[in-house]
């Protein structure tokens, strides 16, 4: 019996330390997601900052109306259409995220007892 308990305890702190290492590594793979996500959007940002910028030198430039109209549709234009394409990389980047944060804890959780 004593041997048994033993064997229990040896047991029990084998998927212990398993399921923190699991944990720190599923926490690591959420920090370099992160910064991955905060370059990505600080990218984005200086981009669209600097398309705001040129449409408005342009339509200080502009001669006429209607060239100012055209000019603030193209940027609404453009703006939307890269706003939906950040969203979703933005989306694609947190599923890949998740993915890997949870891999190590599900490897950990699928692991057979002896």
């Amino acid at each position: 019996m004593p041997e048994e308990l033993k064997n229990i305890g040896e047991e029990y702190q084998r998927l212990s330390k398993d399921g923190f290492d699991a944990v720190v590594r599923s926490f690591a793979e959420v920090n370099k997601s992160f910064q991955a996500l905060a370059a990505e959007m600080t990218d984005y940002s200086k981009r669209a900052f600097e398309d705001g910028f040129r449409a408005w030198e342009q339509l200080l430039g502009a001669k006429s109306v209607g060239q100012m109209i055209e000019i603030q549709s193209q940027y609404a234009k453009k703006a939307y259409d890269t706003y939906v394409s950040e969203m979703s990389k933005l989306g694609e980047l947190y599923l890949a995220s998740a993915r890997k944060a949870s891999k190590p804890i599900e490897q950990a959780a699928t692991r057979k007892v002896p």
